[in-house]
């Protein structure tokens, strides 16, 4: 089943920018782009090392019932620059129909500079199963027990 994402642009947008899209053909995540207010569109935003900054896509997106959209990082901003997400995957649930922006925060060295239209995270759509919680009096026991974080082997 393919879900459709209804998009509707904020009225301040420069809707010449792509709709989030798959860059490949086997691609899971499709690529969101910022979109500027118009005042910045000529000079960008800066992130100055260590700094967060809530970067707009210019829409709004409605996501169907038992569905939500994962925004992750782009590896290539993170590896070459260090931008990625603080909040890594931020989840949008499909009862929110507020303005779509994307959470950037700079873990590089030097200040980078995002521009109108870069592409600066992907979204991923994906299904989701609400779970029922259940108090019990004990739990089943595993081969794994109560072995926490590192338990499994090194690193």
């Amino acid at each position: 089943m393919r879900p459709t994402l209804r998009i509707v642009w904020e009225h301040w947008a420069d809707r010449s920018l792509p709709l989030p899209s798959y860059e490949t053909a086997g691609a899971a995540g499709a690529d969101i782009r910022a979109n500027l207010a118009p005042a910045l569109r000529a000079g960008g935003v800066t992130l100055a090392p260590l700094e967060r900054r809530i970067v707009p896509t210019g829409f709004r997106v409605a996501i169907p019932p038992g569905f939500e959209v994962q925004v992750r990082p782009r590896s290539g901003l993170a590896l070459k620059h260090g931008i990625t997400l603080p909040n890594t995957p931020g989840t949008i649930d499909s009862d929110y129909r507020g303005p779509l922006g994307v959470l950037l925060v700079n873990l590089g060295e030097a200040p980078y500079t995002l521009h109108h239209g870069d592409r600066i995270a992907q979204m991923i759509v994906a299904p989701v199963v609400q779970a029922e919680f259940a108090v019990v009096d004990a739990l089943d026991a595993t081969a794994r027990g109560e072995g926490g974080f590192g338990s499994t082997g090194r690193g």
